[in-house]
C-alpha cells in the first residue's frame, strides 16, 4: 500500500472526522478508502450504462444462424474438452 498526503480545509477535516466517528471507521484513511471504492463503482456503473444505451441504439443484432449455433457448440465442446484433459 502507498502513502498519499492531502491538504484539506479544517472545515473538511472536521467532515471527515465527524463521517469517521458517525460511521464507525477506524479511521480516516478507511473512511476515505470507502469514498474512493464508491467513487469507482460510480464511474464504472456510469461506463456500462453508456455502453447499453449505445447497444440499445444500434437495435437489436442480427438473428442467430443454424451456422452461428453449430460454430458456437463447436466451442462449447472444444473448451469442455480442453477442460477434461486438465482434470
Amino acid at each position: 500500500m502507498t502513502t498519499l498526503n492531502i491538504s484539506l480545509t479544517d472545515d473538511m477535516k472536521a467532515f471527515i472526522e465527524a463521517q469517521v466517528a458517525e460511521e464507525g471507521f477506524a479511521s480516516a484513511s478507511e473512511y476515505l478508502q470507502a469514498v474512493l471504492r464508491d467513487a469507482r463503482m460510480r464511474k464504472a456503473r456510469k461506463n456500462l450504462e453508456a455502453k447499453l444505451e449505445e447497444a440499445l441504439a444500434e437495435g437489436p443484432p442480427e438473428p442467430m444462424t443454424r451456422e452461428d449455433w453449430d460454430s458456437l457448440e463447436r466451442k462449447v465442446w472444444e473448451r469442455h474438452g480442453r477442460d477434461q484433459a486438465r482434470s
